[in-house]
């Protein structure tokens, strides 16, 4: 596949896979953002003793911000990307109900001017996955610029809904993979080159890493309307 075959391609799976979560009607959205909140929870139980970072929801992505709210709740630092120049790599600031925002990219909130942060983990939306861990995203490059230039690796658990699932994205040497991917059904560990499904962790599951809550209450106003 040529260069310009493959953008055409993504290009297209990314219009098919947008649409088509787009479409999703609301109460399955919710079902499975509470689903994935389990799953974090249960599956990464120390998540809540650092620094973590996740994305305002975008278009029926995953809504993370329950979950941060839980994080909280247990003493984890939460916060959000900011693009700072096009084609640049991403910073992180602290975000909490209270903190100052500004609308960027997307028309998405971030922080203007909170404390900068290095987070211990990143929970990163993807619009697509591969059977390898490789994600496909909007198409701007931001995170990948981002894991590239950054001095201490987070941990990266990718969070989407199963039927985004695709056979190969066509990985290129820029593209970076996720260490996990969690989903309504379960959680995906990458192993060499593949991901390998653990399942539902069961409550008390004792699985390594650590997870962020949140709460509805904390959101912006005018997201419940």
């Amino acid at each position: 596949m040529t260069s310009d075959e493959l953008k055409a391609w993504r290009r297209a799976v990314r219009a098919q896979l947008l649409a088509s979560r787009v479409a999703l009607p609301s109460e399955v959205v919710a079902a499975h953002r509470t689903l994935i909140d389990r799953h974090l929870e249960r599956g990464f139980p120390n998540l809540a003793r650092g620094v973590v970072a996740f994305c305002w929801p975008y278009r029926n992505e995953y809504d993370a911000r329950f979950f941060a709210r839980t994080l909280r709740a247990r003493g984890a630092v939460t916060a959000l990307p900011v693009v700072v120049a096009p084609r640049t790599p991403l910073v992180f600031r602290e975000w909490h109900p209270g903190v100052a925002v500004a609308r960027g990219v997307y028309d998405l909130p971030y922080p203007v001017a909170s404390a900068e942060v290095n987070p211990d983990a990143v929970l990163l939306p993807m619009l697509g996955f591969d059977d390898a861990g490789y994600r496909l995203g909007y198409g701007g490059g931001y995170f990948d610029r981002t894991l590239a230039a950054i001095a201490r690796k987070p941990v990266v658990i990718g969070v989407v809904y199963e039927a985004a699932r695709l056979e190969t994205i066509h990985p290129q040497p820029y593209d970076i993979p996720v260490d996990w991917v969690v989903t309504e059904r379960g959680l995906y560990r990458r192993d060499g080159e593949r991901l390998e499904f653990l399942g539902a962790p069961p409550a008390g599951d004792g699985s390594p890493l650590a997870s962020p809550v949140c709460y509805a209450g904390e959101l912006d106003p005018d997201y419940f309307g």
